[in-house]
């Protein structure tokens, strides 16, 4: 993979979304990314409710080779009615990722991920029924974004242990301001060499400047998804963005490229999950991989961070 995944969830129907891009802006960021060398592009069925992976799937056949680039999809959430239309059984996952394959025009996924989480999940018919779709050629690597950890360690080692397919890559919520998977899942996954793609590297906008964060400033995607009103804005938050901002002014970057900057530089990260509405997005990312952070910079970045209670996700 490419050092950053080029993230779908923009990208789709504004009747899902209001914020979201229709077929002809989405295919022209998709466009920019291949161009400017990012192979990697993450959707989902759910998004738009399967007009990304549409939208994703002609882009990538018109634009590339299919052997140049790296599809992640995910499965988990609600494709229709029912108990059977969502979730991690094998009766699921199966149905899933056909209608993925179809709507992505191709015949196999590189990387399938788990979506929201549903605690309640049978552990071992869905590692089972992940590995059957890598035997069957239709899957080649299998991942998770957000589970809690023993779940995620209780899944991953009884495949390592059964001789099945274990997972490759996790998708995990982490920046500057929420750093709890420093705990216990980012070591397990650099042992265990599992690959670090995480999302929100800038924290949801909100480590992309004082304007974008202050009060009344709300954007198009913050009036459809209160999510990071959910999840940032401690005294603490508000200090890491500031020095950000700080950093950003010293070496003549902007906010977003310095919080992108510190994620890809941390141990085991390989390829941050970044969204784009407009082209110019696309080309500031891939500046943030020039944007060199001394220790000392790094120092200042991470001392105003305040651990939070051990809860973790689930707010």
């Amino acid at each position: 993979m490419s050092r950053l995944t080029l993230g779908a969830m923009g990208f789709g129907d504004q009747a899902w979304r209001g914020w979201v891009l229709g077929d002809d802006e989405s295919r022209t960021i998709i466009r920019r990314a291949l161009d400017l060398g990012i192979n990697a592009i993450d959707t989902c069925d759910y998004y738009s409710n399967g007009r990304s992976e549409e939208i994703v799937g002609r882009a990538t056949k018109d634009f590339v080779k299919r052997e140049e680039i790296v599809l992640a999809t995910k499965v988990g959430m609600p494709m229709g009615k029912g108990p059977n239309a969502r979730g991690f059984s094998r009766k699921h996952i199966v149905e899933a990722v056909e209608q993925s394959l179809k709507r992505l025009q191709v015949d196999y996924i590189d990387l399938y991920q788990t979506h929201i989480w549903d605690p309640r999940t049978n552990l071992e018919e869905m590692m089972q029924a992940f590995h059957d779709l890598v035997r069957s050629g239709k899957v080649l690597y299998i991942g998770i974004t957000d589970i809690p950890f023993w779940q995620f360690a209780t899944a991953h080692l009884y495949a390592v242990h059964n001789g099945l397919t274990p997972f490759a890559a996790v998708q995990n919520h982490y920046n500057l301001i929420w750093r709890e998977d420093e705990r216990d899942l980012m070591p397990f996954c650099r042992e265990q060499g599992i690959g670090l793609i995480p999302y929100s590297p800038m924290g949801r906008g909100f480590l992309c400047g004082r304007r974008r964060r202050a009060k009344g400033q709300t954007t198009e995607r913050v009036k459809s998804d209160d999510y990071a009103q959910k999840l940032y804005g401690r005294p603490s938050d508000e200090a890491v963005a500031d020095s950000v901002e700080e950093a950003a002014k010293r070496i003549g970057s902007t906010p977003a490229q310095i919080a992108l900057a510190w994620t890809l530089a941390r141990p085991g990260v390989h390829s941050p999950v970044f969204g784009a509405t407009r082209p110019e997005h696309v080309d500031a990312a891939v500046a943030a991989l020039s944007v060199q952070l001394t220790d000392d910079a790094t120092v200042a970045l991470e001392r105003p961070y305040v651990p939070r209670p051990a809860a973790g996700h689930g707010l």
